[in-house]
């Protein structure tokens, strides 16, 4: 089987849903910029690009109609380029990152892009019109618990407490406003944004700006404020606002390509994907997927964790990520565990996060030099995925 090679990987900001940045743009412009991004960071010919499997959590309204073939032509790709939607919830993103790498490393493609978005600003958690099986929901309603419910029940059931999670919370915070601070965000392409603008008139008038930074990231963030939080999904419980993902709205696209292709077209190799895995769990504890996901892949991969220099695991939840890291003893290494902070600083936009931390784990192996990269992250429904990747 040929290898697999991440040779860009992008990303627009995360801006916070109803409130951010991007709050008023549609997700097709947002996809459509991180697709053309790709390409022109490392001046790639946009005809190259046979195909794009593009990661979405809810696929419907302003998303919906194959996101990903029309965001491809937006982005001035040619009719020769193809696209494609897929769905796993979290992991939506990093899916179609595997599904392309597979197709290269099986030799049905040479040039292809995984990647990732949501707008839910636009497009609301759940969808607009869920309708849940009614049979199934009375003798099997986890499936469609709520996120912040199968936190809960993490926190419960594996003593996490409330002020774990509300360290978990700030320290995010702290490294992601001291990256962002030291321009550390380097997959982060300027993206344009549209916002309607009320005249003195009545009328509303459109308006553009160029957004290039995470805007949900807050500095002055403190223990005792995230401590002052009431919960959010259980009265009487421990997950709030602060020790959660915040709701948010992005992009992002990584491209791979096969050896020959990456010789033929001078391609710079930045990573080979080595492996990918899911596992499932029990959908009312959906976070702790990765204590499975994880393991799992290192057995395809013949590897160990203490083998992984850096590690990007989803800030779900701040209770469901220390559960995962306690459980596979990774207590001792969490300077390696989301360098720049994560998403209860930087946003959770459902299926783009998994192609969003590719930009950001790519980025930083090379930052530091380091040589095996692991991404995780639970998937609503009773799921865990990761990845191994090594930088070239």
């Amino acid at each position: 089987m040929r290898e697999a090679y991440i040779v860009s990987a992008v990303r627009t900001p995360g801006c916070r849903r109803g409130k951010g940045a991007f709050n008023q743009t549609r997700p097709e412009d947002l996809l459509a910029q991180a697709l053309a991004g790709a390409a022109d960071r490392i001046n790639l010919d946009k005809a190259l690009v046979e195909d794009v499997m593009t990661g979405c959590a809810f696929p419907e309204a302003e998303q919906g109609i194959n996101l990903s073939r029309i965001a491809v032509l937006m982005a001035g790709y040619p009719i020769t380029t193809c696209g494609a939607t897929v769905n796993r919830f979290c992991s939506s993103g990093l899916e179609g990152i595997a599904l392309e790498a597979m197709k290269i490393k099986a030799g049905w493609a040479e040039i292809a892009m995984g990647a990732g978005c949501e707008s839910m600003s636009i497009v609301p958690m759940g969808g607009n019109l869920p309708r849940p099986h009614p049979d199934w929901a009375k003798k099997n309603p986890d499936v469609y618990i709520s996120m912040g419910i199968t936190a809960e029940n993490v926190a419960s059931r594996y003593n996490i407490s409330r002020e774990d999670q509300d360290k978990f919370g700030y320290e995010s915070q702290m490294k992601a406003s001291k990256a962002q601070k030291e321009k550390l965000y380097t997959e982060i392409i300027p993206t344009t944004a549209t916002r309607f603008v009320m005249q003195a008139d009545g009328t509303y008038k459109k308006e553009t700006f160029v957004q290039d930074f995470d805007d949900g990231v807050r500095a002055d963030t403190s223990l005792e404020g995230l401590g002052k939080l009431r919960p959010a999904f259980k009265a009487g419980g421990s997950v709030t606002a602060g020790n959660s993902s915040q709701t948010t709205d992005g992009a992002a696209a990584t491209i791979v390509a096969s050896e020959d292709a990456c010789k033929k077209y001078n391609l710079k190799p930045l990573a080979r994907i080595v492996a990918y895995a899911v596992a499932g769990c029990e959908p009312d504890e959906m976070g702790v997927g990765p204590k499975y996901a994880i393991p799992k892949v290192l057995q395809l991969a013949g590897m160990t964790l203490d083998q992984m220099d850096l590690i990007e695991l989803n800030e779900a939840f701040a209770s469901q990520s220390l559960h995962c890291i306690r459980e596979l003893k990774l207590t001792d290494r969490m300077d390696i565990i989301n360098v720049h902070g994560g998403a209860c600083a930087l946003g959770h936009p459902l299926g783009c996060t998994g192609a969003k931390l590719m930009a950001t784990l790519v980025a930083n192996l090379h930052r530091y030099n380091k040589k095996f990269g692991l991404e995780s992250m639970c998937i609503g429904g009773g799921m865990g995925a990761a990845m191994i990747i090594e930088k070239m």
